[in-house]
């Protein structure tokens, strides 16, 4: 068995482990300092293997209770309904040291912990993760996802703010901007349409392969630093 953790795990590293290591099983766990650390776990209470979907990140773990919630008006929602995802249970943590305020902005009266993170629990109870609350979009009152694709953003007068996208060219290949922007046309509803591209060197990543979300962003207030 193979468990990736950490930052979610792209569709082409997933794509190429299978195919290097085809007789393992591939999963995902996902969980936060708070919550004890670990949520859920692919395969962790299986009684026999089973295969893990792309993207899953597991079931919660025993003796605890993760929801997903709307999180403009806090409704809990059904399943593969998009929201923020709580957890509950005697593994989170009493609260931050010295910080009432933290505390109570994160566990709510009822001992929910607000993960802060945005996404879905479906049919088979598999958690998937979808993006961050902080990374969510507000254009023209519409929140687009960060993580929909491969994008960021930028503020518009007119619009509040809108997605942008940082892309990295193969070589020999010639992308324009138009063609990008065209090719994400089609495959989303029209808020989410592209507001501009830029064309990169490399996407920056942390240490884990998380994308630094805030140095793109810094690249945007920084023109000269697109090259």
């Amino acid at each position: 068995m193979v468990m990736s953790g950490a930052a979610p795990l792209g569709k082409e590293l997933e794509e190429a482990l299978r195919s290097r290591i085809p007789q393992a099983t591939l999963g995902q766990g996902y969980g936060m300092t708070e919550a004890g650390p670990v949520l859920s776990l692919s395969a962790a209470f299986a009684k026999q293997p089973f295969p893990t979907k792309s993207g899953s990140c597991g079931m919660v773990v025993r003796n605890a209770e993760l929801k997903v919630i709307d999180p403009e008006t806090g409704c809990s929602l059904g399943y593969n309904q998009t929201g923020e995802i709580c957890i509950r249970g005697p593994q989170i943590m009493k609260g931050y040291l010295n910080d009432d305020a933290a505390t109570a902005a994160t566990i709510d009266v009822d001992g929910w912990l607000h993960t802060g993170d945005i996404g879905y629990v479906d049919d088979d109870e598999e958690v998937f993760i979808v993006d961050r609350v902080k990374e969510l979009i507000k254009s023209s009152q519409l929140g687009v996802s960060v993580l929909a694709y491969p994008c960021n953003r930028q503020n518009d007068a007119a619009a509040g703010e809108v997605p942008v996208a940082f892309v990295v060219q193969s070589k020999g290949f010639e992308l324009t901007e138009e063609a990008v922007k065209e090719f994400i046309a089609k495959q989303v509803v029209f808020y989410k349409k592209l507001h501009r591209v830029y064309f990169i060197h490399a996407i920056p990543r942390s240490p884990t392969g998380k994308i630094l979300r805030k140095a793109l962003r810094a690249k945007l207030a920084t023109p000269s630093a697109m090259a």
